[in-house]
């Protein structure tokens, strides 16, 4: 099977980052994919706690990475030419803005997953829920929830295991997500 570079520099990144000792966890459409739900990608996309991103930074800057913009978060993989976004440990999904629900700690919430440390289930579900609900330019982000609500037979009581700042949007996705397409 032929790589993509967002494969390759997936795996550049953790190589890199266990080399290291970081805590990290993948997010975004490539632990969606680890979740059963088949979504394409042209970036990565990695939890990080602020502390660990300037680790990272003073170690690979140069080396094969670039900040997108000087002094950001943001970095690229300059040999696969594919764009990794930084999220950190206590910022808010979505719009930015305080709320119950924000990014988790790595080195506490990730799981190893088969090829990469990745949020529990339930953790990617709260975070994407609150980045739909409160960034109307992210509604790519409830439709996460549905696709994998249903590729995951998620019952209507997963609910309970959920923040109470989310449960009620994932209630409606879960209704939305007993209708089927008919043909």
């Amino acid at each position: 099977m032929n790589k993509s570079n967002v494969q390759r520099a997936l795996e550049r990144l953790v190589d890199r980052l266990n080399a290291l000792e970081i805590p990290y966890a993948i997010i975004g459409a490539l632990s969606l994919n680890a979740y059963g739900y088949q979504r394409t990608t042209s970036d990565v996309d990695v939890l990080l706690r602020r502390e660990d991103l300037e680790s990272f930074k003073a170690a690979y800057l140069g080396r094969g990475y670039a900040e997108k913009v000087p002094g950001g978060k943001g970095l690229r993989d300059v040999g696969q030419k594919v764009d990794i976004d930084v999220l950190l440990t206590g910022d808010f999904p979505g719009d930015g803005k305080e709320k119950a629900v924000a990014f988790p700690d790595p080195a506490i919430a990730a799981e190893r997953g088969e090829r990469f440390a990745l949020l529990p289930l339930r953790m990617l579900i709260e975070l994407k829920l609150a980045s739909g609900m409160t960034a109307p330019h992210r509604l790519r982000d409830l439709a996460d929830v549905l696709e994998l609500i249903r590729l995951n037979s998620l019952g209507e009581d997963f609910a309970a295991s959920l923040h109470p700042y989310v449960r009620d949007k994932f209630r409606e996705l879960w209704q939305a997500a007993q209708t089927s397409d008919t043909e």
